[in-house]
């Protein structure tokens, strides 16, 4: 099994001002979008329970996850690792200008495990270039270094020591995060694509 990823010749502009190059752009080609029902169907096949116990669980675990993660927990994901709340805000020097609107987004930050971390970086990355008349130019099988970023290990923030943390991103903005409650590591927030 490879994970398939389209390079496509787009003219890519630096500034309004630019009149911009010709370059390869990569994304990941996804082959479909798998919908809910086809997951639990071959979640309650490969579990040996019925379809309706394995929705009637899915749906719980979703509401639970959903709940947990919006007062700030870390949430484990099975088999797959945590998910949490995070945001990126501006940083201030004075508390008195510290409030809500210097937040500039909310996100979910994903936190995968090891293994699947593993299975990640082990997988072939098969590449297809398309010229910018939508023509296939080359094929490529990667042999890149199978590097995962990993938003915990990356955060160049520091621990506040009281359960969060924030680190900064390219542009200047902060990004904190909650602590799990097992009394462990904070997590703490890396640096994402926009």
């Amino acid at each position: 099994m490879a994970l398939k990823v389209k390079a496509v010749e787009r003219l890519v502009k630096f500034n309004k001002d630019d009149a911009g190059t010709y370059r390869y752009v990569m994304t990941p080609e996804l082959y479909i979008a798998l919908n809910q029902s086809k997951v639990i169907r071959e979640a309650a096949l490969r579990s040996g329970v019925s379809q309706g116990v394995m929705k009637a669980c899915w749906d719980a675990a979703g509401e639970v996850i959903k709940a947990w993660a919006t007062e700030g927990h870390s949430v484990a994901l099975p088999g797959l690792g945590t998910m949490r709340f995070g945001l990126r805000a501006k940083s201030v020097e004075k508390v008195e200008d510290v409030k809500a609107g210097l937040i500039s987004s909310r996100r979910i930050v994903f936190t995968p495990t090891q293994d699947l971390k593993n299975e990640l970086a082990a997988t072939a990355i098969q590449i297809t270039c398309y010229d910018r008349d939508g023509e296939i130019v080359k094929r490529v099988t990667s042999a890149d270094a199978g590097t995962v970023e990993d938003p915990e290990a990356d955060n160049t923030g520091t621990d506040t020591g009281n359960g969060s943390s924030t680190g900064t991103d390219d542009n200047g903005s902060s990004q904190g995060s909650g602590s799990d409650d097992s009394g462990g590591k904070p997590n703490q927030g890396g640096t994402e694509e926009p």
